[in-house]
This record gives structure tokens, sequence and C-alpha cells, in this order.
């Protein structure tokens, strides 16, 4: 009987060390993560808990980072490529990861000066091919004559077929007044080759002056060349300045804005709106979040705003405010149709990922996502230098000039 019993106790004793063996080995690829494999699970939790698209582009997000991380991540760079990897199964453009060289660069874009060529860049969700978006207003680039829709098919002779957006930006930075050789492709005029000095890029969002129109109205001209952190307080100074010198009427010029903040997009179409709703966003359960104007304005000066293909996100989004709530008349041509919100998180290594988590959509609940908004009046660009904006030269400035001019409310102001 004893001998029984020493027998079941070996047989248990087997079966309980066979069970914490196989559970031991289970469980040692969560308990020994290398710094590597944390960076992507840190990576594919993020997106996991934030993406707009619920179906991860219809594949098995799990499946997507047990893969990853089943291969070999020897190093820091093998990691950021696997991320990268990882990122790219999304087919979203917009979702990207920076490597803290390139994270602390749109820090910059976004508040303060960069050293490039002074190029907005985007891929084109259908093609995927690298695309401008506009030329920073003053910029090397701009003097070169890039344009707006123009394709950027070689940097410095390598390929932009397989770049990612910032690995693009990141080729065309360098040292002021060395050169960049850029290969544009054109539609219609096939394509040409570019060699543009890197300059210091200024990022002055605002540039504002009162005019006097052909029929003797005093107007304020406001160009707001892109949305970063200090757009809203400069552009508050800019219409203050011109309201104590009597504007009676305003054109602000949107042409070849990229955008930039969400929240300053909001902020500035607060400046022009007493009351109403200024944009919708939608996230992936389908709710539904708003952003009001609450007054008061600083102006109820009647308005008209220039927009054009490279009219692009938070200019998207303080057009089709001011639009839809009547507030101002759009003239120029159908914007960019950049539709999607992204939010930026800071890695634990000091990189940085941009992850889509939203679709916003116009106070009359219009998607603009790759349709863009319709002017109220179309006039189609025509190639002009930056000194010939806002002359006689300028096509869509001059309707904008007519417009108001046939406003009754700003003939009797002016009168």
């Amino acid at each position: 009987m004893g001998l029984m019993h020493k027998r079941v106790f070996r047989i248990s004793l087997s079966v309980v060390l066979a069970f914490w063996l196989g559970f031991c080995s289970f469980c040692q690829p969560a308990m020994a993560l290398t710094e590597e494999q944390k960076l992507v699970t840190e990576v594919w939790r993020i997106v996991n808990r934030t993406y707009l698209d619920d179906t991860f582009n219809h594949q098995n997000w799990a499946a997507v980072r047990q893969k990853v991380l089943s291969a070999a991540l020897t190093d820091q760079k093998a990691a950021y490529a696997a991320i990268g990897k990882m990122l790219k199964s999304l087919n979203d453009p917009f979702t990207r990861f920076l490597d803290p060289e390139q994270y602390r660069s749109l820090q910059v874009n976004t508040s303060g000066e960069l050293t490039g060529v002074g190029l907005q860049i985007a891929l084109d969700q259908q093609t995927g091919k690298l695309e401008v978006v506009t030329p920073i207003s003053g910029s090397p680039a701009e003097k070169a004559g890039i344009r707006p829709r123009d394709r950027i098919v070689k940097i410095e002779g390598v390929s932009t077929e397989n770049l990612t957006l910032d690995e693009a930006a990141t080729r065309m930075r360098g040292p002021i007044g060395s050169l960049v050789t850029l290969l544009i492709e054109r539609d219609g005029e096939g394509q040409k080759e570019f060699r543009v000095p890197r300059d210091r890029i200024s990022l002055n969002p605002v540039v504002a002056e009162l005019r006097t129109s052909p029929q003797g109205i005093p107007l304020g001209y406001i160009r707001l060349t892109q949305f970063n952190a200090n757009a809203p307080m400069e552009l508050a100074h800019a219409i203050n300045n011109l309201e104590k010198k009597g504007a009676a009427a305003y054109i602000l010029d949107l042409r070849n804005n990229p955008g930039g903040l969400l929240q300053a997009g909001i902020e500035v179409a607060r400046l022009w709106l007493n009351s109403g709703t200024i944009v919708y966003t939608v996230n992936r359960q389908g709710i539904q979040g708003s952003f009001e104007s609450f007054g008061p304005a600083l102006t109820d000066d009647p308005l008209v705003v220039l927009v054009n293909q490279g009219t692009a996100s938070a200019s998207e989004i303080l057009a089709g405010a001011l639009q839809d709530n009547g507030r101002a008349t759009l003239v120029g041509e159908t914007t960019f149709g950049k539709g999607l919100i992204q939010s930026l998180f800071e890695l634990s290594d000091g990189s940085g990922l941009a992850v889509t988590i939203a679709k916003y959509e116009t106070p009359n609940h219009k998607d603009i996502n790759k349709l863009g908004i319709k002017p109220d009046q179309i006039v189609a660009s025509e190639p002009i230098t930056r000194e010939q904006i806002g002359t006689e030269l300028d096509h869509q400035f001059q309707t904008a000039l007519e417009l108001l001019a046939k406003n009754s409310v700003v003939a009797a102001k002016a009168a």
C-alpha cells in the first residue's frame, strides 16, 4: 500500500513539474522582453488603443504584433524597421513612426524654425507618390519654381518610391547654403531637375497689411501660411491692428497653407465667428465630438477667403467652418482634401508616433477627405511669383475685390 502511495505521488509530482515547466516556457517571452521588443509593443498598444480604423486595414492586429516580435530584433535600427513595416500594413501614410531626430524636427516645424528647402509634402493616398502640398512662402523651393501637386521622384538621386514622409524630409534638410537636387515630375511637363539651396526657413505664419481697394474701401489683407502654435495669437494681433486702422472688409488668404495644429485651426476660426459649430470630429466608435465658437468675434466685417489645391488640413477646417456658417465667401480652387486628424505620442526612447485617431466633418457634416472643399466661386490658379500675390496679376485676389465691392454693407460702412 505504501508503495502504491509513493507511485501516485511520483506521478502527481511529474505532472505538476511538467505543467510548471510548460507554463514557464509559455510565460517567458512576456516576462523577458528585450528593449527593442518593448518599443515595438509600446507602438502596437498605442495604435491598438487609438487608431481610427478598428479593423486595422482588415487584418488581425494581434497577429501582426506576434509576427513582428517573433523576428530577431538585434538592435534599435532593427526595431525601428520592424515598427515601420508594422505601421505600413495599415496603408495610412499619416500614421507613421518618427525616430528621435525626426520627432524633434516635427516639434520645431509646428513652433519655431527649420533648416531646409521649405517644402510641405504628403504621400498621395491613391498613388503612393511623394507630392508637394505647397512650398513655404519665401522659401528656396518657392523661389526655384516648385509648385503644389508637383511629384518628387528623386532626392539627391535616391528614388522616393519607398521613402516615408519623414525620411524624405530628412534628406532635404541640411546645412545652410548647401544644395539639394530634386527630380520633379509635373503634369503636362514631364520631369525636370531642380537644384535648390538650403536655408533657414522662417515659420512666422501671418502677413498682414491695410490696403485700399479700387473702390476706395479700406481693406485688411491677411495671408496665413501655417497653423503653428503662434498662429492664433499672431492673427488676433493682426486683426486688432487692422480694425484700429479702419479696415471695412477682409481677404484671408489660405492658398498653399498646408495646415498644422488642429487646435490652432479651431482658435483661428473663433476669431471670426460669433457663434456656431467649427468642426465635428468622429472617432473609431463613430462618436461625434464638436468644437464651437462662443464669441465675440474680433470683427463682423465682410470676409472673402482665398483657397487652392495647396489649402489643406487645418486650413480646410477653417475654410469649411467659415463657409458653412455663412461667415465668408470662398474663392479659388477645390482644396487638397485631408480630412483626417493625427495625434502625436512621445515614446520611451525619445522617438515619436503619429497616429490617425479621428476624421473630421465640416459644420454641415461634409466629409472632405480626398474630396476637398469646393469654393463658392471657382477661379483657376495661374502661375504667379510671390511678389505678384495680391496684385492685378493675381486673378483670385482680384475676384475677391470684386465680390467685396458688390457687398452693400461694405459700401455703406466705407461711406
